[in-house]
């Protein structure tokens, strides 16, 4: 997978003079995984590449959350997300174990 872009919303805030614990979005993503699902459905393109939002909560503890590559394909009526989607959605989930682990 390419990381396309980390967007750090707490650097944002301090930039303006606001306060927000660490909040950060990684963009990233693989063509292999992403046209196919493109191609079915052009409006895929506004999901696409994954993301994944990890935030300290009040009491420390990190989080990490992304939108499932399944839900995804539902949300842009590809049928069943395929298996392009399926694949994704196992691959998303090793990473980020992994990545928390």
């Amino acid at each position: 997978m390419t990381v396309f872009a980390r967007v750090d919303h707490g650097k944002g805030a301090r930039d303006v003079g606001m306060e927000l614990r660490p909040t950060e979005v990684l963009m990233f993503g693989h063509a292999r995984g992403g046209t196919p699902l493109m191609q079915a459905q052009q409006t895929a393109g506004i999901d696409l590449p994954l993301k994944a939002l990890a935030w300290e909560d009040a009491a420390g503890k990190v989080w990490l959350a992304y939108n499932d590559p399944e839900w995804i394909a539902a949300r842009h009526g590809i049928p069943a997300g395929g298996p392009v989607a399926k694949a994704m959605a196992s691959g998303l989930a090793a990473v980020t174990k992994a990545a928390a682990g």
